[in-house]
């Protein structure tokens, strides 16, 4: 199978660069069996609403993966209980609503899509390796792809390691900047330490520079804006063998429109 990830979908530029950007993808790659996007950062770079949600279903996601902003839109966080396409990280302790785990199909073909997120200067939430363990013990697909929301980059690193041989790909999400360490791992896992991101690159992680140097140089709160210069979709393309569920290739991707 073929997947398409989309690194981490910053407000309206990143929700345009999606729906502008997949009929070129689809033609440059061929079809897609599955394509999974971040969408923690899709509604004005904090959290997500059901009109976006459904909006990026309507034009070809098939599920969204989050980080530690999934919880940023209070009215959104009810609906985890009811769109298991929306995940939320796997590790956030019991009680939370929502799930981390989705298992995707399209005729024969069939994907678990699994969303951690690390403790590495995040919360400090259940142990993502341990609870790795204990998805992967329950489910009961070759192909599965996990996404990690963390900022430390020897984290994502080490999961991919621990991981090896027993998921199709590891891929970071979280830090918007893309990296060009892509590798199939000796025991058979697609790895990459971030995506990145898909919005605009022209500020600061994918806000307005402005905004992000007020707060450094004062440290007072203020209002972030999302960046809408210099647009790019990041995402990476994996193929996957259908019966090992072991990575065949995965190749970075940048597009930009016009």
């Amino acid at each position: 199978m073929r997947l398409l990830f989309i690194g981490d979908l910053m407000g309206r530029p990143g929700r345009k660069l999606v729906a502008e950007g997949l009929p070129s993808l689809r033609e440059a790659f061929g079809p897609f069996d599955f394509i999974v996007a971040n969408g923690e950062n899709a509604a004005g770079g904090f959290g997500l609403t059901e009109k976006i949600v459904a909006q990026l279903f309507d034009i070809g996601v098939d599920c969204l993966t989050s980080g530690n902003h999934i919880w940023d839109k209070r009215d959104y966080v009810p609906h985890l209980m009811e769109e298991d396409r929306v995940l939320r990280p796997a590790n956030y302790p019991d009680g939370c609503p929502g799930s981390g785990v989705k298992v995707l199909e399209k005729g024969d073909r069939r994907l678990a899509v699994v969303n951690l997120q690390g403790r590495v200067f995040m919360a400090d939430i259940d142990c993502p390796f341990r609870v790795a363990d204990a998805l992967l013990a329950a489910i009961e697909v070759p192909c599965i792809f996990v996404d990690f929301h963390a900022e430390a980059s020897s984290e994502k690193r080490a999961l991919g390691l621990y991981l090896d041989g027993r998921v199709s790909a590891v891929v970071g999400t979280h830090t918007h900047i893309q990296t060009a360490d892509e590798e199939i791992l000796p025991k058979g896992t697609a790895y990459l330490t971030d995506v990145g991101m898909t919005g605009g690159h022209g500020g600061v992680i994918g806000m307005e520079a402005g905004s992000v140097l007020s707060r450094f140089l004062t440290a007072m709160p203020t209002k972030f804006e999302v960046c809408e210069r210099d647009l790019r979709l990041n995402g990476v393309v994996v193929d996957i063998d259908d019966d090992r569920g072991l990575a065949l290739d995965i190749r970075r991707v940048i597009w930009c429109p016009g």
